[in-house]
């Protein structure tokens, strides 16, 4: 049985290109819905002009597609709540600069 924690696993191979950290650890993975085999991410990115977006996109489509037994996948881009470095993990700040 699929799970999110199936999901969020798989989205740890996302990386954002300029920053060089997962989706994950930036705090971009806002929501994961599961239904029967269909699954919805939801996730931002760093700022509504983000150059990564379209490639952030696929690589959450490409992730989602090796995942076994999900049958339909549906992204949802959300900018409810804005991102900041707040949703960032520890290490994300640490590594980031935001960290004491």
């Amino acid at each position: 049985m699929l799970t999110v924690e199936d999901v969020t696993e798989v989205l740890r191979q996302v990386f954002d290109p300029e920053l060089g950290l997962d989706i994950v650890e930036l705090g971009l993975l806002y929501d994961v819905k599961i239904v029967d085999n269909s699954v919805t991410v939801f996730y931002s990115l760093t700022s509504i002009g983000c150059p990564a977006g379209p490639l952030i996109h696929e690589q959450i489509l490409e992730a989602m597609r090796e995942l076994p037994g999900v049958e339909k996948v549906a992204l949802e881009l959300t900018w409810d709540p804005p991102w900041t470095p707040e949703r960032m993990s520890e290490d994300a700040k640490l590594l980031l600069g935001f960290g004491y």
